[in-house]
């Protein structure tokens, strides 16, 4: 049966400037690693048992509807303004409306040279792709909204970083691939009526009620907002929210040097390339704040009365801070099992936290203790949780069923750092099967499977891994 992808190309319907077309660059010897045949279903397509699907998914054989481009975008990244980026690396392939109804980039990454790569080769090798294969399709399992991982395939070259390395494309799939940085290239540069036709398409494809600038301002803020309070109730540290990747659609984008705490550190920075902490855990929250702003003063020049807009956007933006906090209490709070909680619980949530930090307990492993009466086994000094736990355990008597409630907010398995590690050191020596061991427990992370315990264990003090990379 021949592969059918029901492609619907909205935004190859653009103008041109708005992205370059050009194929992917063929490679020698795609083989498939992985399909998400369950993604996949839920797109509309067909024919998955075509033996082409490593070289679709290499980007050798284009299937029929397809259109492949090379965004154009701009930039914020660690605060320095870049006027031109865009997709150095990935082609967009198309669109297709799944069977939800919702409509969905199909991108390929990793495949080839473009316009717009800076001097790089447009490949991209194993390591990243796997890891972005299987954060990703884990974050989706933990319900956030995130890019999604439709295949991985091997090139059969090798690629040049520090040493040779097997070279690999990941098929990504977004709502799409639209952020900030899309409206700050045509702000900047004064083209508003291209400005304009990005708000337009952007409202329609995202926001339908949003008939204006500072409508669609406060919305994305308010998706913003509750994606990034997931992130950290999860424990998880983006690494590079640089305002290019940062979507309209309020979906996590771009694993690179990305990462889940082991133990409890607000400070914590596993970016190889964050060297001052300005995207460490707990500055996410001021930074989308801060991205946001810089949405705002990209928005500016649609709106009729730049003084009155620059009023308005200011209190959307300003506002973010109550809402973040009013995100961040609702998830801690049913972490700990309160389903309605009060301003005063934000003061027992904010205690376990510094007890966590103190006492070097692991962040996912002590709040999943916390329903089955082990947590106190966490700290280096379990005697300091014991003042704490008698006052919880007081505050959830009245609570319906709270042990239920922190089951389904506190996962037993998220992809640490050190097992990832361990996936992409054997996969580049040819063994894949961590690799799929891996996104199999990871598919079901709110499940108990004794079969998969070591995956839980923090890494020990050799196992540590103190930086994670971009993915380029």
């Amino acid at each position: 049966m021949t592969l059918h992808i029901p492609f619907d190309n909205s935004y190859a319907r653009l103008p041109g400037y708005f992205y370059t077309r050009l194929k992917p660059t063929p490679v020698s010897a795609p083989r498939l690693i992985a399909f998400n045949e369950a993604l996949a279903e839920e797109l509309g397509i067909t024919g998955t048992e075509d033996p082409r699907l490593g070289p679709v998914f290499a980007g050798n054989v284009l299937p029929e509807g397809a259109d492949p481009l090379a965004q154009l975008y701009a930039g914020h990244q660690f605060g320095g303004f870049s006027p031109q980026l865009g997709d150095g690396r990935a082609h967009l392939l198309g669109e297709v409306v799944g069977r939800d109804g919702i409509r969905r980039d199909i991108q390929l990454k990793g495949s080839g040279p473009t316009p717009y790569s800076r001097r790089g080769d447009g490949r991209a090798w194993l390591g990243p792709v796997l890891r972005e294969y299987v954060v990703s399709e884990a974050m989706h399992a933990l319900g956030v909204p995130t890019s999604r991982a439709l295949a991985a395939v091997r090139t059969g070259e090798d690629i040049y970083r520090e040493r040779p390395l097997p070279g690999a494309i990941l098929t990504r799939v977004a709502q799409s691939h639209i952020r900030v940085g899309t409206f700050q290239f045509f702000s900047s540069r004064g083209q508003y009526e291209d400005l304009q036709t990005l708000f337009d398409y952007t409202a329609a494809r995202h926001y339908p009620g949003a008939t204006s600038p500072d409508a669609l301002l406060q919305q994305v803020c308010d998706r913003q907002a509750a994606l990034v309070m997931q992130w950290m109730s999860f424990g998880f540290i983006h690494g590079v929210m640089n305002t290019d990747n940062c979507t309209l659609s309020g979906e996590t984008i771009d694993y690179g040097p990305c990462a889940f705490m082991d133990s409890y550190d607000p400070g914590q920075v596993y970016s190889s390339i964050d060297r001052h902490g300005r995207y460490a855990y707990a500055a996410q929250a001021d930074i989308i704040i801060w991205n946001m702003a810089q949405l705002a003063t990209a928005l500016v020049p649609l709106m009729p009365d730049a003084d009155a807009a620059v009023e308005r956007f200011t209190e959307i933006v300003h506002g973010m801070a109550d809402t973040l906090r009013r995100e961040w209490l609702t998830r801690f709070a049913a972490k700990i099992g309160i389903s309605a909680p009060t301003p005063d619980d934000g003061a027992l949530i904010g205690e376990l936290l510094d007890l966590m930090h103190k006492g070097q307990a692991d962040f996912t492993n002590t709040f999943r203790a916390l329903a089955d009466g082990g947590a106190r086994d966490q700290f280096t000094d379990p005697t300091a949780f014991d003042a704490w736990e008698t006052r919880w355990r007081a505050r959830i008597e009245g609570e319906d069923d709270p042990q239920a409630l922190m089951r389904r907010s506190n996962p037993a398995f998220i992809p640490r750092n050190h097992r990832i590690e361990q996936m992409i050191s054997a996969a580049v020596e040819g063994d894949e099967r961590a690799f799929h061991h891996m996104r199999g427990v990871l598919a079901h992370p709110f499940d108990d499977q004794p079969e998969a315990e070591e995956l839980r264990r923090p890494p020990l003090p050799a196992e540590v891994v103190p930086a994670t990379f971009c993915g380029t």
